[in-house]
């Protein structure tokens, strides 16, 4: 993997750059589509890979319970099984088993959890983890962490920075020891694709800085090829959020790629990207599509309200997508309320093109050092409730 910062902004830290991953090439900043279970929902492969700059996230935790990683590597590997030539980044899964809360049990030596299926009993730790993320052929892999709540206490933070590092070590021993060779496959592009694996270290520290100096100092100690912030999307006060998101993004190297974990608002996107944040992930934009929520270049439009049902322009007067050329708001209100697939695939087209312009759009506003006066504008659109 490569990682290039091609410009940074006179204004403040927000930078191009490029991260290549053998013949696929993903500018950066970069929001990728999150398709937890080796699909976005309601669209093809095909309608992703117009959507989105080449890669997306899947979810280890939930491929893990469903189909089941057997079935996936029997397929040649999750690029194979959806048939996705492009990127794949899986998270460890860690956030999904950590929200379980009663139902999960954590030791130094990994969490025990009950599946949300059908209430059997697993085991993870750092190495299974891995061998797993391996299995599926992910091109980014992250170790497994352990996050916090907003609300956690010093002493509980500080024993979880500790054990996410002492993972972490065992989590790249184990990625060095079983990147193997896979089954070869048919679908030769595919094949090669899959064989490129790297491999991110996550960085915690709730919001205690000083213990997000040590997790980045101990994190960063470790050759990774990319760094994360993690435990920034769960609920907590915007404001302060922001403070540690810039606290933290200060410390991690510059020569490497800085993913924020789980945050995808085009408020939280534009301050993060100030802050040099490279890649993003969030399921935000597709989940209040299917409830009929759009993003648009005029604000945040809830197709759903009474006043869109004799409405027949596009979503979005300014949008050129599929959905914005071809239907009306009274129209997909109508699906929406009907609860019609149609009106789900229609709204996650026009929100995952949204955000791939917008990307577009803030790298472009970086290259010609004018992102503080396309930020504005954005913030301004945003504020207001349509």
């Amino acid at each position: 993997m490569k990682f290039s910062v091609i410009h940074t902004s006179s204004e403040c830290d927000a930078r191009i750059g490029s991260i290549n991953i053998g013949e696929i090439e993903i500018p950066t900043p970069v929001f990728m589509p999150v398709g937890t279970l080796a699909t976005v929902k309601t669209l093809s492969s095909e309608e992703v890979k117009e959507l989105s700059e080449g890669i997306i996230l899947s979810n280890t935790y939930h491929l893990y319970l469903r189909p089941g990683i057997e079935v996936i590597e029997e397929a040649g590997g999750l690029h194979s099984f959806m048939n996705w030539d492009r990127i794949i980044l899986t998270d460890s899964g860690g956030f999904q088993v950590f929200s379980l809360n009663g139902l999960t049990k954590t030791n130094d030596e990994g969490v025990r959890f009950r599946s949300h299926i059908d209430g059997y009993y697993h085991f993870f730790t750092p190495e299974k983890v891995i061998e797993i993320q391996i299995k599926l052929g992910s091109n980014i892999i992250m170790p497994l962490d352990e996050p916090v709540p907003p609300d956690a206490s010093y002493e509980y933070t500080e024993r979880s920075v500790k054990r996410t590092s002492n993972w972490a070590k065992r989590s790249i021993e184990c990625f060095r020891k079983n990147n193997i060779q896979r089954k070869p496959l048919v679908k030769e592009k595919i094949s090669k694709i899959r064989n490129e694996n790297y491999l991110f270290g996550i960085v915690q520290g709730g919001f205690f800085k000083d213990l997000r100096k040590i997790s980045v100092e101990e994190i960063c100690s470790i050759e990774f090829s990319g760094f994360a912030i993690g435990g920034l999307s769960v609920g907590e006060e915007k404001l302060k959020t922001y403070e540690i998101l810039k606290f933290t993004s200060s410390l991690l190297p510059k020569d490497k790629p800085r993913y924020l974990m789980g945050v995808g608002t085009p408020e939280d996107i534009i301050f993060a990207v100030s802050c040099g944040i490279d890649m993003f992930d969030c399921v935000f934009p597709t989940r209040a599509g299917r409830r009929g929520l759009f993003f648009t270049s005029i604000g945040k439009i809830n197709i759903r309200n009474k006043k869109y049902e004799k409405d027949f322009s596009p979503p979005d007067p300014n949008c050129e997508c599929f959905t914005c050329k071809n239907y009306s708001r009274a129209y997909i209100r109508h699906l929406i309320k009907s609860e019609e697939i149609l009106g789900y695939r229609l709204t996650t087209i026009h929100n995952l093109y949204f955000f791939k312009k917008l990307m577009s759009e803030i790298r472009e506003s970086i290259k010609e050092n004018r992102f503080y006066e396309f930020s504005k504008k954005i913030l301004e659109v945003f504020n207001l409730q349509k």
